[in-house]
């Protein structure tokens, strides 16, 4: 039975933007970076959904691109794998994709059709486990490409993003059900409605004090809920900045994109917020990921990825 989750926290007044920040252009502007993640090579890996694209570049700055055999594929959100390979979604050709930091692709159909593949995070068991958001199901694959797929208790539920929580379980948003959900490796699915209205989950990553956090984009709310079901929710000063993503950093703190409101933001493990605009104007920040050099990357729909600087 789920804990009752809290009232929301009243929102802290953010500091003054101080962290630097730098953009590399990596596509057109019509070409849309979305997800991102810290490769195995030490680079960062990101889709570029409007173009069926995958994209590298190196923390100095250099950019390779590789064109998926479907430009039309959706690929969305992107993770390293057990095997030392890219593993992502393509939310509309509804298969998993996999590249190689040498740039060899490969592709598996679901068997669900219509799937609508789009979180993806690599499992305690390793495998990788993703979201179905238009089946209304958690999906599993081998690196050999052998498909399990759970139902989700809920219809309409659009599960959205997942992540590998410190109980060995994979915990995801239901973006439409307004709910937090966690799966064990047996397929037992737990859920933990949230309070707020409306409220509209996407992001989820596990922080560093054994809670997982998360983002509520239709609420300008960060969450945070812990195995046992615990949830807290910390309102951001601008209620209308649509967070998108988040993404833990190495010092207990958790970082997150909005959508919104062209700024990154970070949270204290005691809910304190502070925000950074970003340079270009409406620039559309999406996924965010630690780089291999301590640094906040984000992939800006503009064409560009950002790289922050804490101090």
């Amino acid at each position: 039975m789920p804990h009752r989750p809290t009232a929301p926290t009243a929102p802290t007044a953010p500091t003054a933007p101080t962290a630097p920040t730098a953009e590399f252009p990596v596509s057109g502007r019509d070409a849309g970076p979305y997800g991102i993640t810290c490769g195995p090579d030490s680079a960062l890996w990101f889709t570029m959904v409007h173009h069926g694209q995958i994209g590298r570049i190196t923390p100095d700055g250099g950019v390779t691109s590789y064109q998926l055999e479907t430009a039309s594929s959706g690929p969305s959100l992107i993770t390293t794998g057990p095997d030392d390979a890219l593993w992502f979604t393509e939310f509309r050709s509804h298969r998993i994709g996999r590249i190689t930091t040498t740039g060899n692709i490969s592709s598996f159909p679901l068997p669900t059709p219509d799937a609508g593949p789009f979180g993806i995070a690599m499992g305690p068991d390793a495998a990788l486990w993703f979201t179905e958001a238009g089946a209304d199901r958690i999906g599993r694959i081998t690196p050999d490409g052998h498909v399990t797929e759970f139902p989700l208790p809920l219809s309409g539920a659009f599960p959205s993003a997942i992540a590998t929580g410190p109980d060995d379980r994979l915990w995801f948003t239901m973006n439409q059900a307004n709910a937090i959900g966690a799966i064990g490796l047996d397929g037992d699915v737990t859920v933990h409605p949230l309070s707020t209205p409306a409220s509209a989950p996407v992001g989820i990553t596990a922080g560093a004090d054994g809670a997982l956090w998360f983002v509520e984009i239709g609420a300008g709310q960060i969450g945070r809920i812990t195995p046992d079901g615990k949830i807290d929710e910390f309102a951001l000063p601008d209620r209308a900045s649509r967070p998108h993503a988040i993404a833990a950093d190495a010092d207990g703190n958790c970082w997150f994109t909005e959508w919104a409101a062209n700024r990154i933001g970070r949270i204290t493990p005691d809910g304190r917020i502070d925000e950074h605009d970003l340079p270009s104007p409406a620039s559309e920040p999406h996924g965010l990921t630690l780089g291999p050099d301590s640094a906040i990357w984000t992939a800006l729909e503009i064409g560009t990825i950002a790289r922050l600087t804490p101090r």
